[in-house]
């Protein structure tokens, strides 16, 4: 037996030939369309945010739309349990076309989903129960793409050629990015306005009582990325029915090798165990949160807190993804000479050290005018028991305190502030502006109406004054790009080449990941072994981070202070990794050790 498995070790050495070539390009295609699927709803968030949670206090729509987001990703540990198992009992191949078939489905189907308006409470439910479907689909899918590329791969070429698997996560959201482009600017562009009503049916008036209007593309054209998924199925079905089952795995089923329990034997004795949690966060908690913050919380950022237009953050998040796509591939390379354990400790490190500086930079490059009003002081005044963490994940809790209120406020204008802890009802000061705030749950009626328009007029009035630019037309300073190659002056380029530094600390973490990952668990309990501390990683430390992010901004009142969230856990892996995960493991043959 031992025998055997060596001389699958040394078929692995040679040159790979053009059908394995072949094969590992078809699983790396069919893994960009269900990423593609995935990201959709992240690239949407904030459009689908506003048609599946319109019953939601404004200031926590946001907060509950990237829960929604984040729903797909808190059950991807459960999918990779799931059809981890099914992967090391039947095989890679037809677990493949399982978790497609169901990512594709539940894409499909959000497309088709009534919005709140329609069918009330039922819609953001049946939303969350589809998210939870894709992250399912999802939890399978990575662990059997890197097991399926290694087992095919030369010895020493398993970082470069894993690397393709990685680079699927970033060109499915390109590519989704680019769809929504196209869509959005065929649609506004030959559609008109639409007015939003309420669930009566009845107009939603705005500050001016006029009807509030959004674009043709915000009320329904953003179903037409969703709805063509089900092309993107039907190819990526076909891709992976021509694919041959792994080799490795094919050997060892014939000669009755393969795991009877991998669960129990990946996870039930400490052997195994201590290496699913050296990997998790020695390794994967740390290159999830660098990953979520380089590219999603980064558009988040861009567009929600900098108020950048939606089409002109995906303009540039998709130009960087486009210039730093290529590092996948040069630090996967690079792995198979010094090692996969330097580079993603260094990239972890490197992002822990650089993103107060760089998410600055990003504000004060995008919108110059609301960095410059961000330095007038801003202080809450509150009592002791009067403000709540404003973290809302159910949609129930009632923020009507004169805190809260005065928080909210602020936040949405993406003001920068300072608390105090005084004694009273909540009071904002803006330069020399002192604004009372008041108790809503106090107010009932008109006079609730009348202090909120006083209110929300006096610090619209101040925030002018200290120079905030609350509207577009006010905003002259803004970044703005008006077609696809619109970036070409001085602002809009260092907007991309900044995008694009975080892009490439993505490429450093997530490069090498795969290979490193294969490398700690032997062949019988691979798909399983590698799945979940992978998927807890980038599903639960990677996948909470927007909203996470959000809520410590909106609290502290400080736009940067989420982003402590992604450099503390960097830093816990920079130093458990240093310790802990072994050195040297891209020399190590794969096939070598099959028994538990």
């Amino acid at each position: 037996m031992a025998n055997n498995v060596v001389d699958v070790g040394e078929i692995r050495s040679r040159p790979m030939t053009g059908e394995e070539k072949k094969v590992i390009l078809a699983s790396s295609a069919g893994t960009i369309f269900e990423w593609y699927d995935f990201y959709l709803y992240g690239s949407l968030a904030a459009i689908i945010g506003a048609q599946f949670f319109t019953a939601f206090p404004e200031a926590t729509r946001n907060v509950f739309a990237l829960l929604a987001f984040a729903a797909g990703f808190i059950v991807r540990p459960f999918g990779a349990l799931v059809f981890g198992s099914l992967g090391d009992l039947v095989g890679r191949k037809y677990t493949f076309l399982m978790t497609i078939l169901i990512m594709g489905f539940s894409t499909f189907l959000v497309g088709l989903l009534p919005g709140y308006a329609s069918w009330g409470v039922a819609a953001p439910i049946i939303l969350i129960v589809l998210r939870m479907l894709q992250g399912l689909a999802l939890g399978g899918e990575y662990g059997g793409a890197a097991v399926y590329v290694a087992e095919h791969a030369p010895a020493n070429r398993r970082g470069y050629y894993t690397a393709f698997i990685q680079t699927t996560a970033t060109l499915g959201l390109l590519l989704s990015l680019i769809v929504i482009l196209v869509v959005q600017g065929y649609i506004n562009g030959n559609y008109p306005m639409v007015g939003v009503v309420d669930l009566q049916g009845n107009p939603v008036l705005g500050a001016d009582g006029q009807q509030t209007m959004i674009t043709a593309f915000n009320s329904w054209g953003w179903r037409i990325p969703f709805l063509g998924s089900i092309f993107l199925l039907l190819i990526s079905l076909y891709i992976r029915l021509q694919m041959e089952e792994s080799p490795a795995f094919k050997k060892m089923k014939e000669e009755g090798r393969t795991s009877k329990a991998p669960m129990r034997e990946a996870f039930g004795n400490w052997k195994n165990g201590k290496i699913a949690l050296i990997a998790l966060f020695g390794l994967t908690a740390g290159q999830a949160v660098v990953w979520y913050s380089g590219q999603f919380y980064a558009l988040f950022f861009v567009q929600n807190v900098v108020k950048v237009d939606s089409f002109s953050a995906n303009v540039f998040v998709a130009w960087s993804l486009i210039l730093g796509t290529g590092g996948f591939l040069f630090f996967g390379s690079l792995s198979d000479r010094i090692g996969r354990k330097p580079i993603i400790l260094a990239g972890c490190l490197l992002a822990a050290i650089t993103y107060f500086p760089v998410f600055e930079h990003l504000t004060r490059t995008a919108n110059p005018a609301l960095y410059a009003a961000q330095q007038v002081p801003v202080t809450v005044t509150h009592g002791a028991d009067d403000c709540s963490f404003q973290f809302n994940p159910t949609g129930t809790a009632k923020f009507t305190s004169s805190c809260d209120i005065a928080k909210a406020s602020l936040a949405k204008a993406s003001v920068n502030y300072e608390s105090v802890e005084g004694s009273g009802v909540t009071s904002v000061t803006i330069g020399e502006t002192v604004i009372p705030s008041y108790d809503a749950a106090a107010l009932t009626g008109e006079a609730l109406a009348a202090e909120k328009a006083r209110f929300d007029g006096a610090v619209t009035a101040a925030l002018t004054e200290a120079g905030y630019p609350l509207t577009a037309a006010d905003n002259q300073t803004v970044a703005k790009a008006n077609n696809f190659f619109d970036i070409f002056t001085g602002q809009k380029l260092m907007i991309v080449i900044t995008l694009t530094y975080l892009i490439l600390l993505v490429t450093m973490v997530y490069g090498p990941i795969a290979a490193a990952l294969v490398e700690l668990f032997p062949t019988r309990i691979r798909y399983s072994g590698l799945s979940l501390p992978y998927h807890i990683g980038n599903g639960w430390f990677g996948g909470l981070l927007p909203a996470t992010a959000f809520a410590i901004s909106a609290q502290t009142g400080n736009i940067y202070a989420g982003l402590w969230y992604a450099i503390v856990v960097a830093l816990m892996t920079v130093v458990i990794g240093t310790i802990f995960v072994p050195n040297g493991t891209h020399k190590k043959d794969i096939f070598a050790d099959d028994k538990v």
